[in-house]
Formats: C-alpha cells, structure tokens, sequence
C-alpha cells in the first residue's frame, strides 16, 4: 500500500492527540469545523467503516461514545455530530471517525460547513488536553 496519511499519525507522525490507546488514536482534525473536532483511527489499516473486523466494532464504537462524553464533559458542548464516511468524501482511505462538539445555534447546517482554525498551536494543544483530561 502507498503512504496513508493516517498510519503516519499512528505511527508517531505529529497529531494532537486526544486518545491514545494500543488498538485506536484520536486526534484534533487540523481543519476542525469547531474546535474539539476529533477523528478516531484504528490504529491497523482499515480502510472503511465495513472493512473493520467484528472483533474491534465494540471497542471502536465504545472509543466513539467515549469522545462523545467527552465533548460534553471537556468542552462544554451540549452535545456532538459523530460522522463516517465511506469511500466518497472520504479525504483519506483509512477508516475515521469525525466527533464533533455541537451547541444549539452553533450554526452548522447539513452536511456543508465553513472549517475553523486554531488561533495557534497553544490553541489546538489546550482543547486536546481538555478532552485529554475528560476522557
């Protein structure tokens, strides 16, 4: 297989962080529609949601629920956008999981939404430590 982006992340590659387990990682999305917007990877290639075998589903979507708790207990949001995508408008051909902070009248509509950026990276590593810290 050529270079995936995500490997390299798992493989040490710099990422804000947010869980680091043996079989996953997330970390903050670098073009975040709000910021805490995290993506979970298994760590092994896997390139869709339907690639990934029975024996990581549970633990894959127990990780999910997790990073959704924690967008309420660490950011404040009041409650969050969890997404997939498979193949199409899949940036990159390694299965990820978007967790997304969501307050009412944050003014997201459908599935087309302005990204956001960090002021800096002692922005970006402050909302990974408080999810961090709340997961």
């Amino acid at each position: 297989m050529d270079s995936c982006a995500f490997c390299e992340v798992a493989a040490g590659a710099p990422a804000y962080v947010v869980l680091d387990e043996p079989r996953f990682l997330a970390f903050l999305d670098r073009r975040p529609v709000f910021k805490g917007h995290v993506l979970l990877i298994p760590r092994s290639h896997i390139g869709t949601l339907v690639d990934l075998p029975d024996n990581l589903r549970d633990p894959y979507l127990q990780a999910v629920q997790r990073l959704a708790r924690a967008m309420e207990d660490g950011l404040g949001a009041q409650g969050s956008f969890v997404a997939i995508n498979n193949r199409v408008s899949q940036s990159v051909p390694h299965l990820h999981t978007h967790v997304i902070p969501r307050t009412r009248g944050d003014g997201l509509r459908g599935f087309l939404w302005p990204r956001r950026k960090y002021a800096d990276d002692a922005e970006a590593e402050e909302y990974a430590g408080r999810l961090r810290a709340a997961l």
